[in-house]
């Protein structure tokens, strides 16, 4: 089928007309939401940089600076898509990714990191020369040959990095292609026909895809993981080592790589550092916790599903607008959303063993608001940006300390750039197997510590909370994530070579083992220095962009 979709489109995606064009614009700029009113807030939370000392580009200080320096759709759409202030994570992340260099970014959910990898590779991609080179790389017999891969672990986190990018890249010559597992092939494959610049994929689809070679990775400049941490750390470590390093991606000398998530785990640090060049870690805030725009919450509860629908049921009484409720089990998903639409509260429910179908139409409804509540495991926990989510409730909340992360990306689906959230869970006290909250107890406390919140005063009074427990609750470990650099605590070179010029052998005797990284950067990315700046450079700038 790919390849008789070759033969018609020759790469090249049919022409659209003005009244196509209209639609498409209102289909994807139509449930653009505001900023939230709370970014002076926002903005002030700490950012680490490993670059701090000598910083290797400015801030960006508004998307405003963008609109003459870079492609005319870039500034349009960065209009369209309502964006003024840049969050924290995009005010450091993006003038370095376009300096050239790679990045660990470590942020809160909600904090716009999508927008930070993806307007990077869209300013960059759009350059004639990186067109006319893929033209001259891509034949009309060959396979699908992105420029930028973004690799994703669910397959709705996929289907929205793909919509920013869509958004991002609309009024250009960028294709924006989405492929994951779980639906029909036949459909992925016709677009990949029609041409692919950023193709956005979960792991195992795109191993497949390769495996068949309708894909080559042999063009890629970018390579972003988003949720890194969780696509090295829950299985998926295997197949993204033959993904980046088994196939023809070029190696990580001759490439940018970006590593984004909510959590990063010093273990994890370690392995993702194996995949970038010497990179620029970026932390924002403290991983762990989060903004304070999220009130959160505690209901006392028992074992009994009955009594926490109860809770339930009037916890929703009590508020208005999209509520997430999270659960620990699948079957109990379905249970909650039927007992739900039973009480006449119009509810949908996501999980993994619905299909690929199902799973889109529930979204959907939630997004469009025709579903007041979404109950779901932990499958919607990661990266899901839904507009105007005002309420989170965990229904079950994670019942040992390896899973307590799984709780920081759950409220991050409230309070999302800049707007207030409300985040209520139901804790069963104890350390009964797959039912009692006691394991996170130390954990919750600490992560409220940070956050600025109180602990109200029967969850105080608990033995997991005074520390007379007893051995399990002393056994309880603490958070394994934060938002420092792991390479900050030992005597490792700095992440990437200082500014300023430095003395350097001739080149006859310069290895390249010596070199700066950044002299191994993609050939393209030069041409976008004269649109950088106006302002003055600093030098390592300077260096870089001749």
């Amino acid at each position: 089928h790919f390849w008789a979709e070759v033969a018609n489109y020759g790469h090249c995606p049919p022409a659209l007309t003005l009244a196509q064009t209209k639609r498409k614009e209102a289909d994807l700029f139509s449930t653009q939401g505001s900023a939230g009113i709370n970014f002076d807030q926002y903005d002030s939370i700490p950012v680490e940089r490993s670059d701090d000392k000598k910083p290797l580009a400015r801030p960006l200080e508004g998307f405003s600076a963008l609109k003459h320096k870079y492609p005319a759709f870039v500034a349009a759409n960065i209009a369209r898509m309502k964006y003024d202030r840049p969050t924290p994570i995009q005010k450091h992340a993006i003038p370095l990714a376009l300096a050239g260099l790679d990045l660990m970014c470590c942020a809160q959910t909600g904090s716009g990191k999508t927008c930070a990898f993806l307007l990077p590779m869209a300013i960059a991609l759009a350059s004639p020369a990186a067109a006319e080179a893929k033209k001259v790389k891509q034949g009309p017999k060959s396979p699908a040959a992105p420029s930028a891969l973004v690799l994703a672990p669910t397959r709705e986190l996929a289907v929205q990095i793909e919509l920013e990018a869509e958004k991002l890249c609309f009024g250009s010559q960028l294709r924006c292609v989405c492929v994951y597992g779980g639906a029909n092939a036949r459909g992925q494959l016709t677009r990949l026909a029609q041409g692919c610049d950023i193709l956005v994929a979960t792991p195992g689809r795109l191993t497949d895809f390769l495996g068949r070679h309708l894909v080559t990775l042999s063009g890629v400049q970018y390579l972003t993981l988003d949720e890194a941490d969780r696509m090295l750390d829950m299985g998926f470590e295997p197949q993204i080592r033959r993904i980046v390093q088994k196939h023809d991606m070029p190696k990580k000398t001759h490439r940018h790589t970006f590593m984004f998530s909510a959590t990063f785990p010093a273990s994890i640090q370690t392995l993702a550092a194996e995949f970038l060049r010497e990179y620029v870690w970026i932390g924002v805030g403290r991983v762990g916790s989060t903004v304070s725009s999220i009130e959160q919450r505690f209901v006392l509860a028992t074992e009994s599903k009955q009594q926490k629908l109860d809770l339930l049921l009037e916890a929703l009484d009590k508020t208005d607008g999209r509520t997430l409720v999270f659960v620990g089990k699948k079957r109990v998903a379905t249970w909650v959303s039927k007992q739900l639409a039973k009480s006449g509260t119009q509810a949908e429910a996501i999980h993994g063993d619905r299909s690929q179908s199902q799973r889109e139409a529930a979204l959907s409804a939630f997004r469009k608001g025709t579903a007041r509540v979404l109950v779901a495991t932990d499958v919607a926990a990661r990266g899901l940006d839904i507009a105007e989510v005002t309420h989170v409730i965990n229904f079950d909340l994670p019942s040992t300390s390896e899973e307590f992360d799984s709780y920081v990306h759950r409220i991050g689906r409230t309070g999302r750039a800049g707007h207030m959230g409300l985040a209520t869970s139901f804790y069963v006290p104890g350390f009964a197997a797959k039912t009692g909250n006691g394991p996170i107890a130390k954990q919750l406390q600490q992560q409220l510590s940070e956050a600025k919140c109180d602990l109200p005063e029967w969850m105080l009074a608990l033995p997991e909370f005074s520390g007379t427990s007893g051995s399990k609750a002393a056994a309880a470990k603490p958070a394994g994530f934060g938002g420092h650099d792991v390479r900050s605590k030992g005597a490792k070179p700095a992440p990437v070579a200082a500014p300023g010029p430095s003395p350097s052998p001739s080149p006859s005797v310069q290895s390249k083992a010596t070199e700066p990284h950044w002299k191994h950067r993609p050939p393209d990315a030069k041409l976008f220095a004269s649109n950088y700046c106006s302002q003055k450079l600093t030098t390592h700038e300077e260096k870089y962009f001749r």
